[in-house]
C-alpha cells in the first residue's frame, strides 16, 4: 500500500495535469479505503471553514480518511485561520489534498502553502510549459522514459499531436512501449507512430450526442480530458455537430429527400448517412434541448451561471442530459 503524507497542495496553471493528478489520487484513496473513505468538496461547498470541521470531526470510518478539496484558487487567506489551525493538528489517519486550477488572476493562497508544508505536507506546482521551450521539454520527457529524441524530431511530434502537454507525454508513453530502451527516435517515426489531432475524437463524442448514446459520449470525453484537452475546445465543436444535425432534422420534417440533404454536407458519404440517420431518429426536440445544455455549459465555463460544480461535473452532467 502507497504511503500518503497528511495534506498535499497541487496547483498551477496546467489543468489537464491537475485533473490527471486528482484522478490518480482518487483512484489511489479507492484502493486504499474504498469510495466511503474519501470526502468531496467542491463549488460553495469548499470552503476554508467546511474543510477545517471536516477535519476536526471525529468518524467512525475505518482506516485512512482522505478529503479531496477543489476550487482552493478562489480563497483569500484572510479566510484561513480555522484551515490552519485545523492542519497543525491533522490526525495521523487524514489526508486532505487540495487543487488549485490557477490562472492569471486566481492563485492558491500563500498562507495555504505555508499551512500544507508545516503540517509534513507536499506542495507541487503544475505548470504550463512556453510554447519555445516545448521542445527542451518534450526532450527531457522522453529521456525519462529512456527515449532519445532529436529537436527535429520533438518539434515533429509537437506539429502532429498538439502542444497539449499531457496528449505529447501519452503519445511519448505510448512511443517508450513500441521502443527498446535508450533508442533513438526520428521525424518519420514520430510521423508513423503518433496520433494526429483530437479532432476525430472529437467528432465521436458530438456523433455520440447526436445519437442518444450517453455512454459512448461519457467515455469519450474522459478520453479527451485525459489527452489535456479544455471543455471549452471541445464545446465548439460538438455545438457545431448539433446545429447540423438540428438543421438536417428539421429540413427532414419538412419534407426534404435525405439524398438531396445528403448533397449539401461536405463529409464522406457513410459519415453523412449515419448523420442524417441520428439526426432523424433523433428528431428536432431532442437536438435542441441537446444544444441548449451545451449552450448553458459553454455560459457555466466561462464562469457563467451558479459554479456549484467542477467544470468536469458540470460537462458529465450536460452530457448526460444531452443524450438523454
Amino acid at each position: 500500500m502507497p504511503s500518503f503524507k497528511p495534506a498535499y497542495l497541487i496547483h498551477g496553471d496546467d489543468h489537464g495535469r491537475i485533473a490527471e493528478r486528482r484522478a490518480r489520487l482518487r483512484a489511489l484513496a479507492e484502493g486504499a479505503s474504498g469510495v466511503q473513505g474519501i470526502e468531496r468538496f467542491e463549488g460553495d461547498q469548499a470552503s476554508p471553514e467546511a474543510v477545517a470541521n471536516a477535519l476536526n470531526a471525529l468518524t467512525f470510518a475505518l482506516g485512512r480518511r482522505f478529503v479531496i478539496v477543489e476550487g482552493v484558487e478562489r480563497w483569500k487567506d484572510k479566510e484561513l485561520a480555522p484551515l490552519e489551525a485545523a492542519l497543525s493538528d491533522i490526525a495521523p489517519d487524514i489526508t486532505v489534498a487540495f487543487f488549485a486550477r490557477e490562472d492569471a488572476r486566481l492563485k492558491a493562497p500563500k498562507q495555504l502553502h505555508e499551512a500544507v508544508r508545516k503540517a509534513g505536507g507536499d506542495v507541487s506546482a503544475e505548470l504550463s510549459v512556453k510554447p519555445w521551450e516545448l521542445p527542451k521539454w518534450v526532450i527531457a520527457r522522453a529521456r525519462e522514459l529512456q527515449l532519445r529524441l532529436e529537436p527535429d524530431a520533438a518539434r515533429a511530434l509537437i506539429a502532429q499531436v498538439g502542444d497539449r502537454q499531457q496528449r505529447l507525454l501519452r503519445e511519448l508513453e505510448k512511443l517508450s512501449l513500441w521502443a527498446e530502451p535508450g533508442q533513438a527516435i526520428d521525424r518519420d517515426q514520430i510521423e508513423l507512430l503518433t496520433a494526429p489531432s483530437a479532432e476525430r475524437k472529437v467528432w465521436s463524442l458530438a456523433d455520440a450526442l447526436v445519437s442518444g448514446d450517453a455512454r459512448a459520449a461519457t467515455r469519450v470525453y474522459l478520453t479527451l480530458r485525459a489527452r489535456g484537452e479544455r471543455v471549452s475546445g471541445l464545446l465548439y465543436w460538438i455545438a457545431q455537430r448539433l446545429r447540423s444535425a438540428l438543421e438536417i432534422a428539421e429540413a427532414i420534417e419538412a419534407g426534404t429527400p435525405p439524398a438531396r440533404i445528403k448533397r449539401e454536407l461536405r463529409m464522406p458519404s457513410r459519415a453523412a448517412d449515419r448523420l442524417i440517420q441520428d439526426a432523424r431518429n433523433s428528431g428536432t426536440d431532442r437536438l435542441r434541448g441537446a444544444l441548449e445544455q451545451i449552450a448553458d455549459l459553454e455560459v457555466a465555463s466561462r464562469g457563467g451561471g451558479p459554479g456549484a460544480a467542477s467544470e468536469d461535473t458540470a460537462a458529465l452532467r450536460a452530457i448526460e442530459r444531452a443524450a438523454s
